[in-house]
């Protein structure tokens, strides 16, 4: 479920930064994702992740910059592209892209597939690990969650 979130994020930033929606037409993008078989709970999950994360930064929501620094990116060494499938990579450099990744949980990703260890990631794996490190799944924090359709909270 968190690999949907992930994908609404894109859509999201995807949206915002081509300008084809005003950040105050959300509504618009909301309903847009529920037609595209998107939960309400998925939605307001990637929403409030946004919020969350952009809330106490002091930058645009939308960047309209360009990589750290001017005419850099990361290449993947010998050993990671042999881990990391093409595909893989370019979703990770999308999502860096669209600011969704920074420079360190880029590497944070590269990091983890490379200790996976396993001989090629498809974009799928690479999706799940994106999904377990944007929503810190790993580290026992509970920052954040995402609701099922039928949870509860008391």
């Amino acid at each position: 479920m968190n690999e949907r979130v992930v994908e609404i994020l894109v859509y999201i930033m995807n949206e915002m930064r081509g300008e084809r929606t005003a950040l105050n037409h959300l509504e618009v993008i909301s309903r847009d994702l529920q037609q595209r078989g998107y939960t309400e709970n998925e939605i307001s999950s990637a929403f409030s992740w946004l919020y969350e994360r952009y809330q106490n930064e002091n930058e645009e929501l939308v960047r309209h910059t360009g990589p750290t620094l001017p005419g850099s990116f990361r290449v993947l060494h010998d050993m990671e592209r042999i881990v990391i499938a093409p595909a893989g990579y370019g979703y990770l450099l999308q999502l860096k892209h669209l600011g969704i990744l920074d420079d360190a949980e880029v590497e944070q990703v590269i990091e983890r597939a490379m200790m996976i260890g396993a001989t090629r990631l498809s974009e799928e794996a690479i999706k799940s690990i994106v999904a377990s490190t944007l929503f810190n799944l790993d580290n026992g924090s509970g920052a954040f969650f995402v609701l099922e359709d039928s949870a509860v909270v008391h």
